[in-house]
């Protein structure tokens, strides 16, 4: 239940899946410290390492699972030490009293430096939560760009008025528009994978990354080490340690995926962006409930609120990587503290607004509504101007000047634009170039100029080579087809 009398983020408690909130949560951090020391001790007695247990090891792997009490422990002795990771190691030892010693002490004084820093629990930790956010963001992004792949199939060939500069410009289709939104995802999902594909484990390097801890509990045996990385890799399901790490590993991981996070939430920006000016247009709406009240005094309202959520946490989403960077760079040689807290906050934020964001795309698109009628209106506004140039052909293949035809064209132009702008009536162009004796040898080819599919160009061409069957889009979502197929339209929670 909310604590109303304390602050929440909005993005736990009102964005943000229960998948998502879980990966970050305080349980699921302190019970994947406590299987980083049951790996370790583990991976440490498989390689000989006698003063290691198999009554100790018992201990801890009971006690995997933090308990409430134990959190009241964790919470005490924090007031008391200072130390986060050394309050959940005292909680350990009273919740595993079997296994204190190794928790604790270990094999020799650096095995305790090593086993206690927080370094290599708090770290090796953020990457396992990074790995499973990544993987939690990314079917979910290849849910979206299936929503638009579907969309834009089934529109590819409607035409609809095309815009630069916010102008209206030669048209596309509705389809095609769409196939513009689905490759920004498409980009995003490959710099999304590519992150996801390099990341590594930090692993036990030591204080310093030098491993020299390690070289004194094996007495030496670096192939034991090396050995050891092995096996608590394969323990936390990476496939390999970053080759150089210091006593952190490089914060630069978290700026890669960060900058790829960051590039879609610009990404869903400017579709949630274009399908607020398409609704103000009405010729495109985001789904709306029986029930859902746009205003508290206009109750005609129908506004595009999801779309005005996605580029409001867009908007944090897309800067976050700023502050990546400059924890990053503010590194000073093999570590400074100055990145703990501010990581704390942005590691989970980044994942908690991408993960909201995508939640809120698949509402929307997988229920965009289109207004054909509307889009015909809109067309025909526009569509006499659009015409012009193929009239001015057809002039000239009956052998009139194409200079004389042009200056013809552009007086009659601005004289309906003037009655457009300045009277507020319809688009009378054709009316006007009807009437012309000048456009006579035309005039029973006119019409047949206006179908706006003469002007859409290889629209749904391009829409079926893109999101088609075997098309680009297809090869890109196979391995989420499972994911695809078998998932409900994400819900919003509010």
């Amino acid at each position: 239940m909310p604590k109303y009398d304390e602050y929440e983020t909005p993005l736990a408690s009102r964005y943000a899946s229960p998948e998502m909130r879980k990966i970050f949560s305080a349980r699921e951090r302190a019970t994947t410290w406590r299987k980083l020391w049951l790996w370790l001790a583990e991976a440490e007695k498989q390689l000989g390492l006698a003063q290691i247990t198999d009554k100790a090891i018992e201990a801890i792997r009971t006690h995997l699972v933090v308990s409430d009490e134990a959190f009241q422990v964790i919470a005490a002795e924090e007031r008391i030490r200072r130390h986060d990771v050394m309050s959940h190691v005292f909680a350990l030892e009273k919740d595993a009293p079997d296994a204190a010693g190794i928790i604790h002490v270990g094999a020799t004084s650096c095995y305790v430096c090593l086993l206690i820093s927080p370094v290599n629990v708090t770290d090796n930790a953020d990457l396992i939560f990074l790995r499973n956010a990544l993987d939690l963001v990314l079917p979910k992004l290849a849910k979206v760009i299936h929503n638009l792949s579907q969309f834009a199939l089934k529109y590819k060939d409607l035409p609809t008025l095309g815009f630069t500069h916010y102008q209206a410009a030669q048209p596309i289709t509705v389809g095609r528009r769409a196939a513009q939104w689905m490759q920004d995802l498409v980009l995003d999902l490959e710099d999304i994978e590519y992150v996801r594909n390099n990341l590594k484990f930090r692993g036990a390097q030591g204080t310093t990354g030098t491993q020299a801890s390690f070289m004194e509990i094996f007495h030496g045996d670096t192939s034991k080490i090396d050995q050891l990385n092995k096996i608590l890799c394969e323990k936390a399901g990476f496939a390999s340690c970053y080759d150089i790490s210091t006593q952190t590993y490089t914060r630069k991981v978290d700026l890669r995926i960060a900058n790829a996070l960051s590039a879609f939430g610009a990404s869903a920006i400017r579709i949630a962006t274009d399908i607020r000016h398409l609704a103000h247009d009405k010729v495109l709406d985001e789904p709306h409930e029986a029930t859902q009240t746009g205003s508290s005094a206009m109750s005609y309202k129908m506004n595009p609120m999801r779309s005005e959520r996605v580029c409001s946490l867009g908007r944090k989403l897309s800067n976050i990587n700023v502050n990546f960077s400059e924890t990053f760079s503010s590194q000073w040689l093999e570590r400074t503290l100055d990145d703990s807290a501010i990581r704390r906050i942005d590691i989970p934020e980044m994942f908690l607004l991408s993960d909201s964001i995508l939640t809120l795309l698949d509402d929307v698109t997988n229920g965009l509504v289109v207004f054909p009628a509307m889009i015909k209106s809109q067309l025909e506004q526009e569509l006499p101007f659009m015409a012009t140039e193929n009239i001015i052909m057809k002039l000239v293949a009956h052998g009139v000047s194409r200079q004389e035809a042009h200056e013809h064209i552009r007086i009659l132009s601005r004289e309906t634009v003037h009655v457009m702008k300045i009277e507020g009536r319809k688009n009378d162009l054709i009316e006007r170039i009807k009437k012309t004796e000048f456009f006579k040898p035309i005039w029973d080819d006119i019409d047949d100029l206006l179908d706006a599919k003469l002007f859409i160009g290889r629209s749904a061409e391009i829409v079926e080579r893109y999101a088609g069957s075997n098309g680009v889009v297809d090869g890109k979502l196979e391995k989420y087809k499972g994911y695809i197929t078998s998932t409900v339209t994400a819900q919003l929670h509010v």
